[in-house]
């Protein structure tokens, strides 16, 4: 393959845009990175021959600016841009722009992109083609966070509960609500709205009837200028929480070679409607009755590509920016094969167990397992509110189903992230359940095993205890220097000290050899052993020790964030459960909920207003008191 450009901007941050440096690098294709004043020493700036500041953390003051990022490209010289997924990726006015300045898109063409990318004109797109599309009506364009009530209840009526309220423009579980409970329509939409422009500067939304135990099932596409299109296979989505993808595979257990033909051949016929230049996505959800229907298409790379890569062996943003370019698509259909099955894993930061709050702090350690990692970030980065909180991708290859499995197990095992909590535990043990192996992955998969969710914890404190002991050998005054083998005093442990350097202990326990990655901090020291995290917190003895009164009527921010909106005022009555602030970190959005019955004594912070954790928010006053 020939240069296709001379220099190529990535108009986006973390993993992605690592990805993307990667193979300009193969091409020996000089690459400029965009960042944030809080992305300065991130990894992608590092990875990159130049970067250029674009402004404040806010992705509404920097990542989402277009002009800034045109800026960049122009300043230098960068003839091409690559917008990864998410920011700007599927944005048409962005396209347009590039054009303009005579800048490349590595994508399709701003037509292409509004038709399809917008999923309420996709929709209509594919009802026009005979393509089955889910049940659905749409609304009329909000106003900022204003709604008409009336018409969103008529067309609720129409379509039939439970529904799905989903944003227009949007992607990964962003601005997108389920509905059950009439009563909840109105208040679900206006939350999905928010959290649309905030993700993707627009807030149209539609709603559609939500199917409940279906597959989402997805089809790689390429097309050229030349009038050529391919698919390359399926890829397994279901297993999401909060409809965002957390595992993703290939081949998938439900696909038959019937199936994979039929649904093959509706996504490469939907490309070529639309006469799509580039890589793209035709999603479908995949009934019980072995029905199909079209969901939507991403009009960009996808976090999953890596799965399809695996199996193919092909390098699709070399392919990206092959017919970005004009080429012709390296490969015909018949040329495609597919061999062997491969896992993907999203590694975010974030607790699982409590309700998947998200996780800011330091990487005080950071160590990647021997297989595929896709990451944005390196040890002693800091996760902060600003972005979304996937930290990485973690990739398996096997022959089969159960290699590929087995080797992501031990991946996870091997993975050591301190200093945040972190969805590892949780992963693994949805990929060890039976009903993972049975290949039974359906939507509803983590509703079914995994709604109360608890992590197993530390799987032995005393060998978690002499571990981070251990980790301090490289300390000029630990005895561990002289001393390697001891029995711990009344507990029967004997501990021998193999190795000790840059956060690793090998050691050997009740016969048993080990291996421990330990950190410390301030506050707490953990360790991480055969995938369990161990985290043991300093006492103040001159401080109550004791949890917090879960039903406290003093209401504190769990995390840093922003205030989006606030549902009670002083003098206000409220009953246990009632939402009484929405508080905002990495996109997502929290509500926090009264619990107790009283009135509002107090509101300590405005709409808008930036909060730190332990922030004092809502003061209530005990009903009776």
């Amino acid at each position: 393959m020939t240069k296709p450009f001379n220099k190529v901007l990535i108009a986006n941050r973390g993993e992605i845009a690592c990805r993307v440096i990667k193979t300009c690098k193969e091409l020996s294709i000089p690459t400029v990175a965009v960042y944030s004043d809080a992305d300065s020493n991130a990894k992608h700036v590092q990875l990159a021959d130049q970067a250029v500041n674009i402004g404040p953390a806010s992705p509404l003051e920097s990542y989402l600016v277009l002009d800034k990022i045109i800026d960049a490209a122009k300043q230098t010289g960068a003839d091409a841009i690559h917008p990864g997924y998410g920011f700007l990726s599927e944005n048409g006015d962005f396209v347009n722009s590039c054009k303009e300045n005579e800048i490349t898109f590595i994508g399709p063409a701003a037509e292409v992109m509004n038709v399809m990318g917008e999923k309420t004109a996709a929709r209509k797109k594919m009802e026009a083609a005979s393509v089955p599309v889910v049940p659905g009506e749409y609304l009329p364009a909000p106003d900022g966070e204003n709604i008409d009530i009336d018409a969103l209840n008529a067309a609720a009526e129409r379509v039939g509960f439970p529904i799905l309220v989903k944003a227009a423009y949007g992607g990964g579980g962003k601005g997108m609500r389920l509905v059950r409970d009439p009563s909840e329509l109105v208040s679900a939409t206006e939350a999905a709205v928010r959290e649309a422009i905030k993700a993707f500067g627009n807030g149209l939304v539609y709603i559609e009837r939500y199917l409940e135990n279906p597959r989402h099932i997805e089809f790689q596409v390429f097309g050229d200028s030349h009038g050529n299109y391919v698919h390359l296979g399926e890829r397994e989505c279901s297993i999401q929480r909060r409809h965002q993808k957390i595992i993703e595979e290939t081949p998938s257990t439900a696909v038959t070679p019937k199936l994979r033909k039929a649904m093959g051949n509706a996504a490469v016929a939907a490309t070529a409607a639309v006469e799509y230049c580039g890589a793209g996505t035709i999603e479908f959800l995949l009934d019980e009755d072995g029905s199909f229907y079209f969901l939507e298409m991403n009009t960009r790379l996808q976090v999953e590509h890596p799965v399809t890569e695996m199996v193919t062996g092909l390098d699709l943003v070399s392919a990206q920016l092959q017919v970005a370019s004009g080429g012709k698509l390296p490969w015909a259909q018949e040329e495609i094969t597919f061999n062997g099955h491969s896992i993907e894993c999203r590694i975010y930061a974030e607790d699982p167990a409590n309700d998947f709050m998200p996780s800011l702090g330091k990487l005080l350690l950071y160590r990647e397992p021997d297989t595929r990692v896709d990451s944005g970030v390196t040890e002693n980065d800091e996760i902060t509110m600003h972005y979304d909180p996937m930290i990485s991708k973690l990739i398996t290859f096997g022959n089969d189903r159960q290699s590929a499995t087995t080797k992501m197990i031990e991946a996870l095992q091997n993975y050591p992230i301190l200093g945040i909590t972190t969805n590892g535990e949780y992963l693994r043990e949805i990929l060890q359940h039976n009903a993972f192996a049975d290949g039974h992955t359906t939507t509803s998969f983590l509703g079914k095993y995994f709604e109360d969710w608890n992590p197993s914890g530390c799987v032995d404190t005393q060998v978690a205890q002499a571990a981070i002991a251990a980790g301090d050998a490289e300390n000029q005054t630990s005895p561990w220097r002289t001393v390697g083998h001891f029995r711990l005093k009344g507990l029967g442990l004997d501990f021998k000290l193999l190795n000790s350097k840059n956060g690793q202990v090998d050691f050997i326990v009740a016969g048993q050899q080990k291996r421990a990655w330990v950190a410390t901090d301030q506050d707490s020291r953990m360790s991480f052993i055969d995938g369990h995290l161990c985290k043991f917190h300093a006492v103040d003895a001159a401080s109550d020790d004791t949890d917090a009164d879960p039903q406290s009527p003093h209401i504190v921010s769990d995390m840093p964030g922003k205030i989006v909106k606030l549902l009670v005022s002083a003098g206000d009555t409220v009953k246990v459960g009632q939402p009484l602030i929405i508080v905002e970190a990495m996109k997502m959005e929290t509500e926090k909920r009264s619990p107790v019955d009283g009135t509002i004594a107090s509101v300590f912070v405005e709409q808008g207003q930036t909060v730190s954790e332990g922030d004092s928010l809502i003061d209530i006053t005990l009903e009776g008191e």
